[in-house]
């Protein structure tokens, strides 16, 4: 063993000597530089042409100095060089050119997205605002709705639309602030953090830079992100954003930031507070089928290797698929039921050689099965104690069934359905009204002194909260007491007080998106949303009848007309 050491010994040592001895030649004769001093060359040519800050050639001066005063061998030499080439990597003073042709923005977004008119309208005010004052001026969009509805796809359309580099990260369940504020160097294989990481490789200091699901960020305890994000979307301070690795203050003033969430109520205050809201509602049934033909139909064909004239799907089997295949608020389900189909037909294509295909509505069901979703009308009639509500999501707009049923020889009452404090509160709420106005009068309803009330909101497993059922509840326990069903095709929503007053509620276009898509043709909604109804788009209010509500006396005008 020992021999065997020796000669390997040996024969390392044999090498070294062998390779510093014709590196000494080399150099003698002029043919090869020293390892150190072609690295600094490398870097210093990186270098010429940068606007570097003053602290920043500050910085350079003195790690140029260290690394020629260091062994190439070492691993403080590695560090060293790796943190002089990041600095000659980032953009200093490259800033892009903006596209200041407010009708070419225009022409991007109508060429990338259907409908979003209301959205697009926003999107263009806030870009004619940046070209008109030549700077970002501390704006961030932040973009909220459903899956699926485009909001990826629109932060591309808007980095083009500017005529400015795009890049995307996202930050849903990040935990450690490191992972936007990098590593100190001190640590072993540290990192720039993913803001000066998205700026190294665009290659520009004014670029798109989207955060994506920034309402499923964490913390823990290595950090808050959402507390880093301050200084990254604060205007008062990315100008001198200082990322742990880097560790010179590099400005972020001109990037455009715009994030994206599913819903506002997860997002740190603070954080919200900085930013410029723009909702994305669902889309309607008429949207989607005009979605899939211009856009998810030619995609999918294209991705499967069929020519744009080969495959075609009729409107019926298009309508077909949305409505009962992929009835959510955006269209990415959509488009993966039009991939199975597209890919059932290659399948059919390569076997038998077929060239052109037609897909009616007797094709869907063949290839999809049967439809996932037959009605969301759980009752074919209406029956006394069983209303429709209507409810907004992280997802969108839903309908919401609300059941009370009485169990005689007992009273009280009691929730079921996964309700939350604020649902619950809202239940007691109607209960205690409903029972205030029965119990009045020359012949008093004793209903709910003869009979335990079970009030249940279907779906069970699902989670649910907020006040906006206040009037949906309070009117199924009216019709369980009265022994009377409310019309049929009727749905609302609208928070109720003890003294009968309809308030205001949230996500009044959605709602009425999710009403349309069940073909519900009569809303009851607040007054107070009036002018919300009002400036939806008329393609959304087409076809729906709507009465506005003060009192819950109103409610029950409309619900028994």
């Amino acid at each position: 063993i020992q021999t065997q050491i020796d000669e390997q010994v040996n024969k390392q040592q044999k090498e070294f000597f062998l390779r510093e001895q014709l590196k000494a030649i080399k150099k003698e004769l002029g043919l090869e530089k020293e390892e150190g001093e072609t690295e600094l060359e490398k870097i210093r040519k990186k270098l010429e042409g940068k606007e570097l800050s003053e602290e920043a050639q500050k910085v350079v001066e003195d790690e140029l100095e260290k690394l020629q005063m260091l062994n190439s061998q070492s691993p403080e030499f590695a560090v060293t060089r790796n943190y002089l080439e990041l600095i000659a990597d980032l953009p200093w003073g490259l800033y892009s050119d903006d596209n200041q042709d407010i009708k070419k923005a225009r022409a991007i977004l109508d060429r990338d997205h259907y409908g979003l008119q209301d959205v697009k309208a926003l999107i263009l005010e806030f870009l004619s605002a940046i070209i008109k004052r030549g700077n970002i001026g501390g704006s961030i969009i932040c973009l909220v709705g459903p899956p699926g509805v485009g909001k990826t796809s629109i932060g591309h359309s808007i980095a083009e639309a500017l005529g400015r580099q795009f890049f995307r990260f996202s930050v849903g369940g990040m935990r450690d602030e490191a992972e936007i504020k990098g590593h100190r160097r001190t640590y072993i294989g540290a990192m720039p953090g993913k803001i000066i990481q998205a700026i190294k490789r665009v290659g520009t200091s004014n670029p798109v830079i989207m955060l994506d699901e920034i309402d499923k960020i964490g913390s823990s305890f290595q950090g808050d992100p959402a507390s880093a994000l301050l200084e990254v979307l604060d205007p008062a301070q990315n100008p001198t954003f200082l990322d742990h690795y880097l560790d010179i203050p590099y400005d972020l003033s001109k990037v455009l930031f715009v994030t994206t969430a599913n819903q506002l109520d997860t997002i740190p205050e603070p954080l919200l507070d900085r930013m410029e809201v723009i909702r994305l509602s669902g889309y309607i049934l008429e949207e989607k089928v005009e979605i899939a033909k211009r856009y998810l139909i030619p995609r999918q064909l294209k991705e499967q290797g069929f020519g744009p004239k080969e495959v075609k799907f009729t409107d019926k089997a298009i309508r077909l698929i949305a409505d009962k295949y992929a009835r959510e608020a955006g269209v990415r389900n959509l488009e993966k039921q039009i991939r199975k189909i597209v890919r059932k037909l290659t399948l059919i294509s390569t076997e038998t050689g077929q060239k052109t295909f037609t897909v009616n509505p007797k094709k869907v069901e063949e290839y999809l099965g049967k439809p996932i979703f037959t009605t969301e009308k759980l009752y074919p009639k209406p029956i006394p104690g069983v209303v429709l509500g209507l409810a907004y999501t992280a997802y969108g707009g839903a309908t919401l069934y609300i059941e009370a049923r009485g169990i005689r020889g007992a009273s009280g009452f009691r929730q079921t359905g996964q309700l939350g404090k604020v649902m619950q509160e809202s239940s007691e709420i109607a209960y205690s009204y409903v029972r205030s106005i029965l119990s009045e009068g020359k012949e008093p309803n004793k209903y709910f002194e003869e009979h335990q009330v079970h009030l249940h909101v279907p779906a069970g497993a699902t989670p649910k909260d907020g006040p906006s059922a206040g009037i949906t509840m309070a009117l199924a326990l009216y019709s369980l007491a009265t022994g009377k069903a409310v019309k049929a095709g009727i749905a609302m929503t609208g928070e109720l007080t003890l003294t009968g007053k309809v308030l205001p509620i949230g996500g009044v276009k959605e709602k009425t998106i999710a009403a349309k898509r069940v073909g519900i043709k009569e809303l009851i909604i607040p007054i107070d949303n009036k002018r919300d109804f009002e400036e939806l788009p008329d393609y959304i209010r087409e076809g729906i009848t709507v009465h506005f509500a003060d009192y819950f006396d109103d409610v029950l005008k409309v619900a028994y007309s």
